[in-house]
């Protein structure tokens, strides 16, 4: 059984895809910790982001693993544990430079493929997991929120995490990566292949909730 969540970021996607594999007891990938683990070494390697073919060829010569439990996903990345180091604000912006290389997008994707096939059943998450990666998924969810929620989401996790940070770019961020990823959500959302819930107004409980009612309904549920 593969479950796909997609949507933006602060879109509370990734705290349901944990909690909802947590409750079926199936694996749980973060897709965007691979995107995130491609541009810190990046950053490492002191890389300009404009330079295309230096980060296609970061994301060809790195050996990503991830380790996909029903609570988290970890990352090692060439020997190195980095699951901590990926989630800083300057990851985050250096993130977007990353993703919107096509070159970069298909090597990971097979690698998410690869992980899928050797798990069997997880629930996946990120931006293109149901109109890319997995299209024969056995059920999909498109996540969304308002960008005004989704911004504050995001401060407050950084706030948190102890990273300084300004809401004002945060959001700005947040419309940047919008616009990158806006092409992969088109055939999610027209014609609708995923169930659509906004988030802007419910508790991370309502929505998981909500992700299992339409699992029933499917006979799904492990």
């Amino acid at each position: 059984m593969i479950i796909t969540i997609d949507g933006p970021a602060g879109s509370g996607k990734s705290t349901a895809a944990r909690k909802l594999a947590a409750k079926l007891g199936i694996a749980y990938l973060d897709t965007g910790a691979m995107y995130r683990a491609i541009a810190w070494a990046a950053l490492q390697k002191g890389l300009r982001l404009t330079d295309a073919a230096g980060l296609i060829d970061v994301a060809r010569t790195s050996d990503i693993e991830v380790d996909c439990g029903p609570t988290h996903t970890r990352v090692t990345l060439n020997g190195t544990e980095v699951s901590e180091a990926i989630r800083s604000m300057a990851v985050n912006q250096a993130t977007s430079f990353v993703a919107r290389i096509p070159e970069i997008r298909q090597i990971l994707v097979e690698k998410q493929r690869q992980i899928g096939n050797r798990l069997g059943a997880l629930v996946t998450e990120g931006r293109d997991q149901g109109s890319v990666v997995f299209p024969n998924a056995d059920l999909k969810f498109f996540l969304d929120a308002s960008i005004d929620k989704r911004s504050m989401r995001r401060y407050q996790e950084l706030i948190a995490d102890g990273e300084e940070a300004a809401y004002d770019m945060i959001k700005e961020n947040l419309e940047q990566r919008d616009g990158n990823d806006r092409h992969q959500w088109a055939p999610l959302l027209e014609p609708a292949t995923a169930i659509h819930i906004d988030t802007t107004q419910m508790t991370i409980h309502e929505v998981i909730e909500r992700l299992l009612e339409e699992i029933r309904k499917r006979n799904l549920a492990p």
